[in-house]
């Protein structure tokens, strides 16, 4: 049979598609239940391991990976956030929000996408009930009343995947054309450009998050001396200055963040994309469940993406475990799932919309409220240990 011809039939309980951190944490997380699952990653193997891009994990995100056995080895390599430093440029208003004032040993973490994806590679493979197909790549999902058909294409044969259930969890693949799904999108006609910056003053740990008229800065804090950079604006200004020379560059953040951190001494590469908000309504069909960066995109404002992700793949793995095998994917699951979830993704993709709408313009007379938020924000514990409660935990923290 050559590979353009029938597709080859297969059966499976437990069908994902995509092997990133998110796909990755619900197979183990399903993996630790004594749940067996298969999934299809599109690239090769360890092909995102040496990837330098930051993650700012959330305290949460953090509780799912230390349940999973990985934290002790990867917080050597992770950077802590002790401290969020948030300020709005033209304006004295600043909160200080402080891990040693609500209990916890961090805000956040800074890691490495490749070091988080190579741990949980390096745990999947001490799983024989987790089967990963590599450089597999999914064609369409096709919902249905008795199970879900995923096509999908490996070593130049297609095959069609019939399983009880379907998650997709790749959101580099937007397959937005699953039937019953309908995908809104909210395009801010803003870039975020992101690279790493080496600075004068040590980073003590602090992260920082500066407002301004053309739109948010934040400084992570990724490594002993370094900070991971994320500086979002209008389209055209972000491709002017990715055009800059490295001093140019170095002179204009200065000018555009301030004096907090010294001097601007070296920048990484530097790389860009356009900012949206996006997401699935509903986020779940018959025996299909669409989690992580696939189901919701948000703009990076508050670090709220990827771990809301995390969470997605960790609440769905509790309630596949929780349930009969012969009632996944049907209306009583699917509909727990959906209400599960829907309370921490619609929380998250309004706070950072909020945040972008609210911080990132220069409305007359808005200038002084959002310094007086800021200001009260410091000086109010309640209100501050709920935002960082909401932060690291989403609803339920």
């Amino acid at each position: 049979m050559d590979g353009w011809g029938m597709s080859v039939v297969t059966e499976h309980d437990l069908l994902i598609v995509g092997g990133g951190p998110v796909g990755a944490t619900l197979a183990l997380a399903l993996q630790h239940q004594g749940i067996n699952a298969t999934m299809l990653e599109a690239r090769a193997k360890g092909a995102s391991h040496h990837d330098q891009r930051a993650l700012a994990l959330s305290y949460g995100s953090i509780l799912i990976l230390d349940r999973l056995g990985l934290w002790a080895e990867l917080k050597p390599k992770a950077t802590a956030i002790n401290t969020i430093h948030v300020s709005q440029r033209g304006s004295l208003g600043r909160s200080l929000l402080k891990a040693e004032e609500h209990g916890q040993p961090a805000l956040g973490y800074v890691l490495s996408y490749g070091d988080l994806s190579t741990a949980l590679d390096h745990a999947i493979q001490q799983f024989p009930g987790i089967e990963v197909s590599y450089e597999t790549e999914a064609l369409a999902i096709k919902p249905g009343q008795d199970s879900a058909e995923v096509e999908y294409r490996s070593q130049w044969q297609n095959y069609a995947g019939m399983a009880r259930m379907a998650v997709l969890a790749d959101g580099g693949r937007s397959l937005a054309d699953i039937p019953g799904l309908q995908r809104e999108t909210k395009h801010y006609g803003h870039d975020a450009l992101v690279s790493k910056v080496e600075c004068e003053l040590p980073h003590d740990n602090i992260a920082y998050e500066r407002f301004t008229p053309a739109g948010p800065v934040a400084l992570l804090p990724n490594g002993p001396r370094d900070f991971s950079l994320v500086w979002t604006g209008k389209a055209e200004e972000v491709q002017a200055l990715l055009a800059l020379d490295d001093d140019a560059f170095l002179q204009a953040l200065h000018t555009h963040f301030g004096d907090r951190v010294g001097q601007f001494l070296k920048i990484g590469k530097r790389l860009s994309f356009p900012l949206r908000l996006s997401y699935l309504k509903p986020v779940t069909a018959p025996h299909l469940a669409v989690i992580g960066n696939a189901a919701q995109t948000m703009h990076p404002v508050a670090g709220q993406g990827f771990n809301v992700g995390m969470r997605d793949a960790w609440e769905l793995a509790q309630l596949l475990a929780a349930m009969p095998m012969e009632e996944w994917g049907q209306p009583r699951m699917m509909q727990a799932y959906q209400a599960s979830r829907k309370a921490d993704t619609r929380g998250g993709l309004l706070f950072t919309d909020f945040l972008v709408n609210v911080f990132s313009n220069d409305i007359v007379g808005l200038r002084k409220v959002r310094a007086l938020g800021l200001g009260l924000l410091d000086i109010v514990p309640l209100a501050k240990q709920h935002l960082v409660r909401k932060m690291s935990f989403g609803p339920r923290g």
